[in-house]
């Protein structure tokens, strides 16, 4: 199976709740592997207290343009949705490497084979780090100044799909756009992470509007539940045929683990016992029960 935990906007505590929950599986007996594909600012490892290892490049195609052979038939540039090549006057072609996605239209309609070469750019790294909890961590992280992300997203769920043992467990990035949607794409369960200040329930409309469009049973975990107007998140869950499983309150003691880079579930603390009921839920639901 594969579950993702999302949410709307950033800072809700998504990776906090990710972590936890994928840690008090694992204590449960639940084999998983874990995906970070929150590839603009992958956290994950730092909350695990692992540092990112196995590094591979991830790149993708640009093309190059051999002048000796191109027509200047201006095609290329025609076909390019992103407009990334230009020409000048007389048809020669340039390219503007941020712009281009790679997705080889150009190459495709170029009417003299070998005008247009293979080149390659790079746009960020996977990572596959082994866990003291006793699963694996795949991590995609964008390159510095690289704008494209759904790239890497694609190549780092691929990744964790190839070394996958168990339950694909997916902390994606905050939003709704396509790569979220991507990271989130076939999955089991939807658990949508939010709070209940005006712009998290905003946020908690649209990430539940996704998981309606995606035909997925989606759940919803309140963070810091005693900070503002939790009724209206439950308001949202029950139009959207969601469930509100669990309340977490603002705590102290969640913010000291958070510093002293031990999860909570792994404390005595009190809180500890809100993740360790919903992992329970959560195989729950693994097993069919709801």
């Amino acid at each position: 199976m594969q579950i993702a935990v999302s949410g709307g906007k950033g800072g809700t505590g998504k990776s906090t709740v990710a972590v936890n929950l994928a840690i008090a599986l694992k204590q449960l007996g639940t084999e998983l592997t874990f995906a970070d594909l929150d590839v603009e600012a992958p956290n994950d490892h730092l909350l695990l207290g692992v540092e990112l290892a196995n590094e591979e490049p991830v790149v993708q195609f640009m093309p190059r343009f051999d002048y000796s052979k191109c027509t200047k038939c201006r095609k290329c540039a025609e076909v390019c949705e992103e407009h990334a090549i230009i020409t000048l006057k007389d048809g020669t072609p340039f390219l503007m490497p941020n712009l281009c996605s790679g997705c080889r239209a150009c190459e495709i309609v170029c009417p003299v084979p070998g005008a247009i070469l293979e080149g390659q750019r790079l746009i960020g790294h996977t990572y596959i780090t082994p866990t003291p909890y006793g699963f694996t961590l795949v991590t995609g992280k964008l390159r510095e100044g690289e704008e494209r992300s759904m790239p890497l997203v694609v190549a780092a769920k691929k990744k964790a799909l190839e070394v996958r043992k168990g339950l694909l467990f997916i902390d994606t990035a905050a939003g709704t756009g396509n790569t979220v949607s991507k990271a989130v794409e076939f999955s089991d369960l939807l658990i949508a992470v939010t709070e209940p200040t005006p712009l998290g329930i905003h946020d908690t409309e649209l990430i539940l509007e996704l998981g309606k469009l995606m035909e997925m049973p989606t759940w919803v975990v309140i963070n810091r539940a005693d900070l503002g107007e939790k009724e209206k998140v439950y308001e949202l869950a029950k139009k959207y045929g969601a469930e509100v499983v669990a309340e977490i309150p603002y705590s102290e003691n969640i913010v000291k683990s958070y510093v002293e880079g031990k999860p909570i579930v792994l404390t005595n603390y009190p809180e500890a016992e809100i993740f360790e009921g919903l992992a329970e839920r959560v195989l729950k639901f693994i097993g069919g029960g709801e």
